[in-house]
């Protein structure tokens, strides 16, 4: 009886792990790849909460190894678990999140608990934090850690790295990429993660992005996360309220090893969801039913997104996916994924790497010659130039005008399903319900229609092609007749995508 009361206990515990505890009126994550605690504060009572974002994804929070050459990767490679890293340390992060939370802005921290650093061939490895390790010995005193804590004699290949993702067994049990993998089987290393998540419950994070949870198995996470604390009612959450949990699981088929066996332990990252659109972009006229039907993951179970801070650098999973260097789609399938009652999105805020070479007030990008997809973050932090943009290498994808006013579109029409849809080969159209309608010219001619849009009669501004503050509108308005139809022009060379809501009147 003991025994099913406590798995009762931790699948009622998990079931309420699929809420973002999002504040009332707000719509979407961003991830704020590699910013400062400080400049993340200050983006969130700035930007983020009067444009409406909900939350912001911020990178690995504890102890890092320090590599030579400083490329991102290195915040994927733990030392400890005390806080302190490039973007800041312990009270900077504290400060970040109450600074955010006390804005109706939530953090979610990205949680690298699969595994430690590798080793270099050295005899010791210095960390963000101050504290030393030794991989090579699989010795880290700052948690601590020793050689009883990881997977070795659990891991069935010569190497002792992953040599075929066809066994399930190879990939949970042996190293990603000579990283050392953790034992999360023993009660002593979900004790030690269970203490760092805690903490960061403790100090007001709404919930985590669990990185590489393909590599651990989904008995073991369903322990880590049903034995989690409810979020800090001190730090302003209702009492019993359960962290967010997404977990990044790359299925994109052919594996054993499937998105579905993590659904028992909070949401999964669907992959699918990116690759398709990418794969889709010139055929918009399917979307109509995007979504389970097309195999991906049932909604409800599903964090989104077009691209992240993995496959914009051709790892991840990989795919043919829409990034900054295509800024034309990727304003036009952001505006979707916003607008399309499926999943929670998740906006990618980048830097600028070498591998592309960019011109242009819109952002155009080409590969260049310099490839270097292990580029770290720019040294200084980003500025805000005199139109919102940002500056000192940083694109900020989350400031574009077409993409941050699709958060607003989204609260809007939350809780209203899908009507009217239209389309015409490269151009569609339709309404969520009788608050907001969308539509887009991905064609090479004008779109000329009178389109149902479901609204009530009135003037409603295009928050795709101007701003909408203190009841004006600086773009088109669009006017809706009693019956609910507008017409809806969209030149071959205009901003491709018509934004209405009620929130929005001219």
């Amino acid at each position: 009886m003991k025994t099913v009361l406590l798995i009762f206990s931790l699948v009622a515990a998990a079931s309420a792990q699929w809420d973002p505890n999002f504040v009332s009126g707000r719509a979407g994550i961003v991830h704020l790849f590699e910013w400062h605690w400080d400049t993340i504060a200050d983006e969130c009572e700035t930007f983020l909460a009067p444009n409406l974002y909900a939350g912001v994804q911020v990178s690995p929070p504890n102890e890092n190894r320090i590599v030579g050459g400083r490329p991102w990767w290195e915040r994927y490679q733990p030392v400890s678990y005390k806080i302190g890293t490039r973007s800041g340390d312990r009270a900077a992060f504290e400060n970040m999140v109450d600074r955010c939370n006390s804005v109706g802005v939530r953090i979610y921290v990205d949680a690298v608990v699969n595994h430690m650093c590798g080793g270099d061939g050295g005899s010791s490895t210095q960390g963000t934090a101050g504290s030393t390790c030794y991989p090579d010995s699989e010795g880290f005193p700052a948690v601590p850690y020793s050689s009883l804590d990881f997977n070795d004699g659990n891991c069935n290949t010569a190497s002792g790295d992953i040599e075929n993702y066809g066994d399930a067994a190879q990939v949970r049990n042996c190293k990603l990429v000579g990283l050392l993998d953790l034992n999360q089987g023993t009660d002593y290393v979900r004790g030690r993660i269970i203490e760092f998540m805690n903490d960061m419950l403790s100090l007001g994070v709404a919930g985590f992005r669990v990185d590489a949870c393909k590599h651990m198995w989904p008995g073991d996470l369903e322990v880590i996360f049903g034995s989690l604390n409810d979020l800090s009612t001190a730090k302003g959450f209702s009492g019993g309220s359960r962290p967010y949990i997404y977990q990044e699981v790359i299925d994109q088929g052919g594996e054993p090893i499937t998105a579905d066996q993590y659904f028992s332990c909070g949401a999964v990252t669907e992959f699918k969801y990116g690759v398709n659109l990418g794969n889709n972009k010139n055929s918009i006229q399917y979307l109509e039913n995007f979504g389970e039907s097309w195999g991906m993951m049932p909604g409800g179970n599903a964090l989104v997104f077009l691209n992240n801070h993995d496959n914009q650098r051709g790892h991840g999973g990989g795919g043919n996916i829409i990034t900054f260097e295509d800024p034309f789609n990727l304003k036009i399938f952001t505006a979707y994924m916003m607008a399309w009652p499926y999943g929670v999105p998740r906006v990618m805020s980048s830097y600028y790497f070498s591998m592309y070479i960019c011109y242009g007030k819109d952002f155009n990008c080409n590969i260049g010659s310099n490839f270097n997809s292990d580029e770290g973050p720019p040294s200084n932090q980003r500025s805000i130039n005199a139109d919102g943009s940002c500056g000192n290498g940083w694109v900020c994808e989350h400031r574009w005008r077409q993409i941050k006013n699709m958060m607003g579109f989204a609260v809007a029409a939350q809780g209203q399903g899908v009507s009217n849809w239209w389309s015409n080969g490269q151009q569609i159209a339709f309404s969520r319900g009788d608050r907001a309608f969308l539509a887009i010219n991905h064609d090479g001619y004008t779109l000329s229609e009178n389109l149902q849009t479901g609204m009530p009669a009135g003037d409603y501004c295009n928050v795709n092609s101007g701003e909408y503050s203190n009841n004006q509108c600086t773009g088109e308005c669009i006017s809706v007749g009693s019956d609910g139809y507008a017409y809806i022009n969209i030149g071959a060379t205009e901003d491709p995508v018509v934004a209405i809501h009620v929130n929005a009147p001219c």
